[in-house]
């Protein structure tokens, strides 16, 4: 379970303790810049090579190391604590944002040598993401958990919203080395913040505050057991299986058919491909709104929120199968991010609360895993579709979200979630 808050702690408003707001500034700032490095890197690729398989490549080979290590950095986070790995990984990234500009500067970089070096950035990122998330409950409050995930999700919502433009714009103002020094330095002040709250958690693991492998006969245990008892715990406990199962049906089917349906229904129905950018930019102002709901007050029955955070990205899936004007499209594809986001908040700061410390990492990493583990069988079930029409598309991925918030409405143990 998490560590009881101190006095002190509770005394103190949201953002009051200082140690609180540079954990809120420093994940946030990381967010951002995973926003700004994305499109920062596909528009480098492309100035590379021709657009088509360098482009592919070099994202397969930032995504694939994250896929593959984030289950091991889930290990590692429980064996050694998440502040040590959220700043480990933290400093890791400025690092090899910190080559990559000196590449970018001072030679003419290949698409393999650029792959590599995402490769690296994606594997610095599996340890990252589920220590960021562990660290989260060791700093702050029970009653404030769902708050701070919510502060943290807009900074990355918003940085989803304006990244892309802000990164095309600067390249096309300062070039690409220049830009991506900025994203460098940005990223070392987010190595910074998060490098101060460790303070405030470091007595507490070094106490054993922080999780230890699962002892067996008085050893610990390999990381390859420790890994199999994270997996059995959350197979097990029904609210955690029934989260993740919820998380990985609503990746696969929604992920895909929004941009690869999305893409054809601009062309079809929404006046031209350009408006693509507009539909998704509310899904962007979407999950904006949906954090900050999320966090402005802790739902009373939060079982209930789930199923209907899960029912509300489901209605917004079915519902894109009728639009016709590209205000309406904006308005279904702001629902379907409201939803996610909200949903998102909750589901982490329940997982936060609720599951034991020494497996938290492990936990986390999973949900982290199946939110970004399924998008190439997103892709897939898109492109499979697609030539049936638009409207089956999203009729029948909005009906399995649907029918997944039926499923997940009938455990009672994510119904009774307070």
């Amino acid at each position: 379970m998490t560590t009881e808050p101190t006095a002190r702690s509770l005394s103190c408003e949201p953002l009051g303790a200082a140690h609180l707001r540079r954990l809120i500034v420093g994940q946030g700032l990381a967010a951002v810049v995973d926003a700004l490095f994305l499109i920062w890197l596909t528009l480098f690729v492309l100035e590379l090579a021709e657009p088509g398989m360098a482009t592919g490549f070099v994202l397969v080979a930032a995504a694939l190391p994250r896929a593959v290590l984030l289950l091991p950095g889930g290990v590692l986070v429980d064996r050694l604590g998440p502040a040590r790995i959220a700043t480990g990984a933290a400093w890791l990234r400025v690092a090899v944002l910190l080559a990559f500009g000196a590449l970018v500067s001072f030679t003419s970089p290949s698409v393999v040598t650029v792959a590599l070096l995402a490769g690296v950035l994606g594997g610095a990122d599996a340890a990252y993401f589920p220590a960021a998330l562990a660290l989260v409950p060791a700093v702050v409050p029970t009653e404030r958990l769902a708050r701070v995930n919510a502060l943290v999700q807009s900074a990355e919502s918003g940085g989803d919203l304006v990244g892309p433009a802000v990164a095309a714009g600067v390249v096309a103002v300062v070039g690409f080395d220049a830009t991506l020094w900025g994203i460098a330095a940005l990223a070392a002040l987010a190595a910074v913040a998060l490098s101060l709250p460790r303070r405030a958690v470091w007595g507490g693991e070094r106490a054993g505050g922080a999780a230890e492998p699962d002892p067996v006969g008085g050893q610990q245990v390999s990381s390859a057991r420790a890994l199999g008892a994270g997996l059995r715990y959350a197979w097990r406990e029904p609210v955690v299986r029934g989260m993740l199962a919820a998380i990985a049906l609503i990746n696969i089917t929604v992920v895909g058919p929004v941009l690869v349906g999305g893409a054809v229904l601009a062309g079809q129905r929404l006046g031209g491909a350009g408006s693509l950018g507009i539909v998704l930019s509310g899904f962007g102002a979407g999950s904006l709104a949906g954090a900050l709901t999320a966090g402005w007050r802790s739902p009373a029955r939060r079982g209930w929120t789930v199923v209907g955070g899960v029912a509300t990205i489901g209605a917004g899936m079915a519902g894109l199968a009728a639009v016709t004007h590209v205000v309406a499209a904006t308005a279904v594809v702001s629902l379907i991010g409201l939803g996610s986001a909200f949903l998102g908040v909750v589901v982490v700061a329940t997982l936060q609360e609720r599951v034991p410390r020494q497996l938290l990492g492990r936990v986390l990493s999973l949900v982290v895993l199946a939110t970004v583990a399924f998008d190439p069988f997103s892709y897939l079930l898109a492109g499979v579709l697609v030539p049936f029409g638009t409207t089956p598309l999203f009729l029948l991925c909005g009906s399995a979200v649907l029918a997944c918030a039926a499923l997940v409405a009938t455990s009672p143990a994510i119904r009774s979630l307070r």
